[in-house]
C-alpha cells in the first residue's frame, strides 16, 4: 500500500460523525520533526505538552489525552513505540510512558521511504490534512506542527478522496447576497468579492455535502472562528459565542462577544437555513464549551 493512502486509513474510533484526530495529529506532528531529525526518537515525556496543546487546539470539545494516539498509532503500521520494556508500547496510560522512558518514531520503512522520495512527506501530510480538518484551518496547523509544504506537493490522492463540488461557493454566497452571515461585511473589489468565503457547517472531512443547507457565507476572519469552535449556530439560527473566547480589547467586542444571540444575516428568501442536523454536529463536535449569554435583546 502507498504510505499517502495509509495516512488515509488510519484507523480511527468514529461514530455518528464523532470526531477523533488524535491519530492524524500525532502523525503530522511526526512528520514535521521528521524534517528537523530524520534519526531522532520522540520521548513522551519531552513531547507530551506539546502534543496537549495540539488536542486542545484542533482536538474535539471533550477531553482528550496524548497517550491514546502514542500507544493506538502503533496499531497502523506508520508508527513504533520503545520503552525500557523492550519494543512495543508499555500501556495507554500517561504515567506508564513516562515511568517506563517511553519513545516513539515512524517506523523504519516509512522513514527510509520519506528519504528516498522527498515529495511522500507532503502528500501525506496533505492526505492527513484533507481527511480530518477544513480548509480554513491547513496553514496555522502545519506551523503548529513544524511542517514545511512546498506547493507543488499540494497535490491529491483522487482515489482516496471524493470530489468537492466547485459550484458551491458561488451559490452559499449568493444565498448570503454576498455577505457575511455574522457580521454583515460585503468588502468587494469591482464587482469581484473580497474576504469571503463559503464555510462548510459540518465539515467536508466528516461527510458534510457540499449544499447551501451546509453553507455559511462568512468573512475570513468568522470563518477562521467559526472552525475553531469560537462561534456555531443555535437554536433560531442564533449566532453562539464560547464562553471560552476571552478578548477584552475593542475589536474583540465588537468582531465576537457582542455577537451573542443575534441572529444570522440571511439567507435570502426562498433558500434553505443551515439545516438541523448540520448546525448539531457542529455543536456537538467543534464548538467549544457553552455559550455565553445574549450580548443584548435582538
Amino acid at each position: 500500500m502507498d504510505w499517502a493512502e495509509r495516512a488515509a486509513e488510519l484507523r480511527q474510533w468514529s461514530r455518528g460523525g464523532v470526531r477523533a484526530p488524535h491519530k492524524p495529529l500525532l502523525l503530522l506532528y511526526a512528520l514535521g520533526r521528521f524534517q528537523e531529525d530524520t534519526d531522532g526518537e520522540l520521548a513522551y515525556s519531552a513531547v507530551e505538552e506539546d502534543l496537549k496543546r495540539l488536542l486542545a487546539e484542533y482536538g474535539p470539545p471533550r477531553p482528550t489525552t496524548p497517550a491514546y494516539p502514542f500507544h493506538h498509532l502503533v496499531g497502523d503500521g506508520v508508527w513504533e513505540v520503545r520503552s525500557d520494556r523492550g519494543d512495543g508500547s508499555p500501556g495507554t496510560g500517561v504515567r506508564e510512558l513516562r515511568a517506563t522512558h517511553a519513545a516513539g518514531r515512524l517506523v523504519p520503512e516509512l522513514r527510509v521511504a520519506l528519504r528516498r522520495e522527498p515529495s511522500l512527506l507532503g502528500r501525506m501530510a496533505r492526505v492527513l490534512l484533507d481527511a480530518n480538518f477544513p480548509p480554513s484551518l491547513h496553514g496555522e496547523l502545519c506551523e503548529a506542527v513544524g511542517l514545511e509544504l512546498e506547493p507543488a506537493e499540494a497535490t491529491r490522492l483522487t482515489a482516496v478522496r471524493r470530489q468537492r463540488d466547485r459550484r458551491m461557493r458561488e451559490l452559499v454566497l449568493t444565498a448570503y447576497e454576498h455577505r457575511c452571515a455574522f457580521c454583515g461585511y460585503d468588502g468587494r473589489i469591482g464587482s469581484v468579492p473580497v474576504g469571503l468565503e463559503a464555510a462548510h457547517v459540518r465539515w467536508w472531512a466528516f461527510d458534510g455535502p457540499d449544499d447551501v443547507d451546509n453553507g455559511l457565507c462568512l468573512c475570513a476572519l468568522h470563518h477562521k472562528l467559526f472552525d475553531k469552535g469560537v462561534l456555531g449556530v443555535g437554536d433560531q439560527h442564533r449566532i453562539l459565542v464560547s464562553q471560552r473566547f476571552v478578548g477584552h480589547g475593542g475589536a474583540a467586542r465588537a468582531q465576537v462577544t457582542e455577537l451573542s444571540g443575534r441572529p444570522l444575516l440571511g439567507p435570502q428568501p426562498g433558500t434553505a437555513p443551515v439545516a438541523a442536523p448540520h448546525r448539531a454536529w457542529h455543536l456537538t463536535q467543534v464548538f467549544q464549551g457553552d455559550p455565553r449569554p445574549a450580548a443584548a435583546a435582538w
